[in-house]
């Protein structure tokens, strides 16, 4: 009231009392014109898009059960067919002609996966079919599939799950609508003998399954008789009595438990089947409600946003200023993506520029200093790599020294080699990243002057599939954890050990594995190793290598790679690592 008083005389109140009645009057009219309209067309509009559907998926239907007729015909009209359907069991050319019967059913099989099997079967009870065989010995021409379809052969016959045949087939007959049609002699009129085609209900699943009435209506299709060919898992269906559905094209509401359903359906002059589709009413009124609960909602929204428009004009300098704000609060929080963008170059605008321009100046000292630590960590990484371990060389040198004196010179040659491969292909020529054949071929070399070290107290396999070998890789990844397999794993163990390396590819990514046979590791340490690992904090008994290898590729590559420890106490242990597909690298 004192907002009124205290501009009732200005031309912004008035202005803002013409407007808002300028408003009001077409928004309450057209709004509940509106409404009356809508309500008495959106049952009209429910039931004739059902219609739609329900013509939709019965025109379909009957596409493939045409589908499966014509292919029926074709087998028919199939020479080696109407030989089949006149030969007898004692015939000479018996195996001949069905061994070309059943090349023509595969071929049909093979064309349309939507079949299940095919069969066909003649008078003189020889049949032939890929997909099913006879439980007993009883004659097919007796099964009631096959009289039925023999009294009427100008009919194709539908049967829907078709249960108790004297047929073994590979799959649930609950899963098949079987299309039958019989095969008369066009001299005599005579039935020479039936096809049985086993069609898939999953081509109907398909049809049916995208279409929605409302939110949780559906549709379902019975046979001639009211058996359901199929439907969707809900309950209702059950619960409707097929008896109550006997027009052609009609549409009933029925009470299912305390719920209200309109029930609109159609039946196929070619298959005979009906095609029913169900939904709630309730769902169609409480849709119709809140339609007119949007509808005033949007009228009063339109009111407020009306009466709002009229102020907007005195925030005009207050927005971009919020604008800004809320931007530089962003950008405290972490995000320097952000920019001001402004249509004008007053002050405002002028500030947002100067805005920006910090915002970019703070984002390149940032990628400078990141720049700056990654490069110091690379340097930091280079220089662990290159600390070679002085004692393996010494115990190389050492082997290679009893070796000449104990054998002579015969076994020099393969350690030498070794010792040279394994320097060779570390050094790499600087190269970051090798080949997996050359990592493999690494780390033989390495297990070679290791198996000339320990003798028996060594064994190893080293597994990988071929068509792994041409991936790149970072360098150095294996010898370390092999190295901390045998120092830690085997060397703690009495009697032999043996070392498995496996390579191959698994989940789209490079996979390596090294298992030891030794002492094992306890589940806390293990736990504690890898959440160390995870962390990028050097575990204390595995050492720089093992450390730096799991360093190396998760810097280059991220943190979804790198290295995973498993261990059983007592048994062993496994390292396994991950490592992305490169190619074109090493």
């Amino acid at each position: 009231m004192n907002f009124m008083k205290n501009s009732g005389s200005s031309i912004r109140f008035k202005l803002l009392i013409y407007f808002n009645l300028l408003i009001i009057f077409p928004i309450f009219t057209l709004g509940l014109i509106g409404n009356i309209i809508y309500s008495t067309s959106m049952e009209k509009q429910t039931n004739n898009h059902t219609v739609q559907m329900i013509e939709q998926v019965k025109h379909n239907v009957e596409f493939h059960i045409s589908d499966m007729e014509n292919i029926i015909y074709y087998l028919a009209q199939d020479p080696s067919i109407a030989d089949f359907m006149s030969t007898a069991a004692d015939s000479a050319d018996r195996q001949a002609v069905e061994a070309k019967v059943r090349k023509e059913v595969s071929a049909f099989e093979r064309i349309h996966p939507e079949i299940a099997g095919i069969l066909v079967a003649n008078e003189q009870d020889l049949y032939i079919s890929n997909a099913m065989h006879k439980l007993s010995r009883d004659s097919l021409t007796t099964e009631m599939w096959y009289r039925e379809a023999a009294a009427a052969p100008a009919d194709i016959h539908l049967l829907s799950k078709p249960l108790g045949r004297n047929l073994a087939i590979g799959y649930s007959a609950d899963d098949v609508v079987s299309v039958v049609k019989a095969l008369n002699d066009p001299v005599t009129g005579q039935c020479k003998g039936v096809i049985l085609i086993d069609l898939r209900l999953d081509i109907i699943k398909k049809i049916t399954e995208d279409i929605k009435l409302g939110k949780n209506g559906f549709i379902y299709i019975t046979d001639a008789n009211g058996g359901i060919v199929y439907a969707p898992v809900n309950p209702i269906v059950y619960r409707i009595k097929a008896e109550g559905l006997d027009d052609a094209l009609s549409s009933v509401i029925k009470k299912i438990g305390q719920a209200r359903y309109q029930i609109i359906y159609e039946q196929s002059k070619y298959t005979k089947w009906k095609t029913i589709g169900v939904f709630s009413v309730e769902e169609t009124e409480e849709e119709i409600a809140r339609i007119r609960i949007i509808f005033f909602g949007i009228g009063l929204l339109t009111l407020v946003l009306a009466f709002m428009a009229a102020m907007y004009f005195t925030s005009s300098i207050a927005k971009p200023l919020s604008k800004l704000r809320s931007l530089m609060k962003q950008a405290e929080e972490g995000d320097l993506t952000v920019q001001f963008k402004s249509r004008y170059n007053d002050e405002i605008g002028q500030l947002g520029n100067s805005f920006n321009n910090m915002i970019r100046e703070i984002s390149k000292l940032i990628e400078l200093v990141y720049t700056e630590q990654k490069s110091k960590r690379e340097a930091e990484l280079k220089t662990l790599q290159a600390q070679i371990k002085p004692h393996f060389l010494y115990n190389t040198l050492d082997t290679i020294h009893w070796m000449a004196q104990a054998h002579g010179a015969d076994d020099i040659e393969e350690v030498v080699g070794a010792l040279a491969n394994l320097f060779r292909i570390g050094l790499s020529k600087g190269k970051e990243m090798i080949t997996v054949g050359e990592e493999l071929k690494h780390i033989k070399s390495y297990l070679i002057i290791q198996k000339a070290r320990y003798e028996d107290k060594l064994d190893y396999a080293v597994e990988f599939d071929e068509d792994i070998l041409h991936y790149s890789v970072i360098k150095l990844l294996l010898q370390p954890l092999v190295e901390n397999a045998i120092y830690h794993g085997l060397n703690a163990k009495r009697g032999g050990g043996k070392l498995v390396i496996i390579a191959k590819k698994r989940n789209n990514q490079l996979y390596f594995s090294v298992t030891d046979n030794g002492n094992g590791i306890t589940p806390e340490k293990i736990q504690e190793i890898n959440e160390m690992l995870l962390k990028k904090k050097s575990p204390e008994n595995l050492g720089y290598g093992v450390f730096n290898v799991n360093e190396r590729i998760r810097l280059v590559f991220g943190d979804e790679y790198g290295l995973i420890f498993h261990s059983v106490y007592g048994e062993g242990t496994t390292v396994e690592i991950w490592h992305p597909l490169i190619e074109g690298l090493g």
